[in-house]
């Protein structure tokens, strides 16, 4: 089986490794993950097992899964050497200390979580993600991202089994054009719920125009990189501090009428992480159910990594060490 070599290169992954973890990780049984050319993974995130299992553009879905390439990855699970897994970014094998993780699970039978990352436009154009603003709404991008929506769709309406369908780890469901005809033309079946991450300024305007997302939605994420209207404007560039406290308020609105879990999502980095405790208060406010503080990442954006140097820093590790004990908290740091 031919893997691309150059993909594991790029991420510093020894594909010759043998981790020899007494367990098995879930996730390339569990997950399909398709980026915005069609490629799909057989994990949470590319830069975690970074060979694709196929291509949305060429193969239906249902083709791509349990493909050769799909069963050499599992094999690679199942003997224990992990050996096409990034031990270095993978928050699972990270966490392991014994070899006996406690993330390891019986394989699934069958898909649980599908994960779009099929358009990166967003309102917003962050420091820590893009140099620019991204947003497709004409175009041979737009038409690609419309054309994979509706092939995820249509395998949608004849999966049975029970699935979670992962929106907004690229851009913004709301405002994203191929996202909001993805949950337009979305079927409505008892077996699909919905997990959604946004950076919340759209969420009041456009959720009412997916009832049916909404209604069967299970966790409501917003991402949000300051608790102070000066740190915010200045990290969520585009964004607007009084639109997000109103989208906050919102999304306890809603956590109330539909059941959801409600998170926050703080990069945390040079110009932010005095603002922890902050954000912890403003968590309690809305009525979260989890803070999950997350390391910046380069995403060669220009962003000076040197400067990120508060990670040492004795002030910021006893801010985390407090933190911790609040049970909504999650540090991924």
């Amino acid at each position: 089986m031919k893997i691309n070599q150059r993909l594991f290169d790029h991420y510093g992954i020894d594909t010759n490794k043998d981790l020899g973890i007494k367990g098995t990780c879930s996730r390339p049984w569990d997950t399909i993950l398709i980026d915005k050319q069609g490629s799909c993974y057989a994990c949470e995130c590319t830069a975690w097992l970074p060979q694709s299992i196929g291509n949305l553009q060429v193969q239906p879905l249902s083709d791509i899964i349990g493909s050769n390439m799909h069963r050499h990855l599992q094999d690679s699970i199942d003997d224990g050497t992990y050996r096409y897994c990034n031990q270095k970014q993978c928050p699972f094998i990270k966490a392991d200390q014994d070899g006996r993780p406690d993330w390891a699970t019986h394989r699934p039978y069958d898909i649980q979580n599908l994960r779009l990352a099929i358009d990166d436009s967003c309102n917003l154009r962050c420091p820590s993600c893009r140099n620019q603003l991204i947003f497709h709404q004409s175009g041979q991008k737009f038409r690609l991202g419309i054309r994979l929506a509706d092939r995820v769709n249509e395998w949608l309406r004849e999966f049975r089994e029970r699935i979670t369908v992962h929106i907004g780890s690229d851009g913004d469901p709301f405002a994203s054009h191929v996202y909001r005809h993805f949950m337009e033309h979305t079927p409505r079946k008892d077996n699909i719920w919905y997990s959604i991450l946004t950076n919340g300024l759209m969420l009041r305007d456009f959720h009412a125009n997916v009832p049916q997302i909404i209604s069967r939605t299970t966790k409501l994420g917003i991402s949000i990189d300051g608790a102070t209207e000066d740190t915010y404007e200045r990290l969520r560039l585009g964004g607007r501090w009084n639109k997000i406290l109103d989208g906050l308020d919102h999304a306890k609105s809603l956590k109330a009428e539909h059941g959801f879990k409600f998170e926050l999502h703080m990069v945390v980095q040079n110009d932010n992480w005095r603002e922890m405790e902050q954000m912890l208060e403003l968590g309690h406010k809305h009525n979260v159910d989890r803070i999950y503080f997350n390391r910046i990442e380069d995403w060669s954006t220009k962003l000076d990594m040197a400067a990120q140097t508060f990670f040492e820093d004795r002030e910021f590790q006893d801010k985390v060490q407090r933190l911790q004990a609040d049970p909504i908290t999650t540090m991924n740091l």
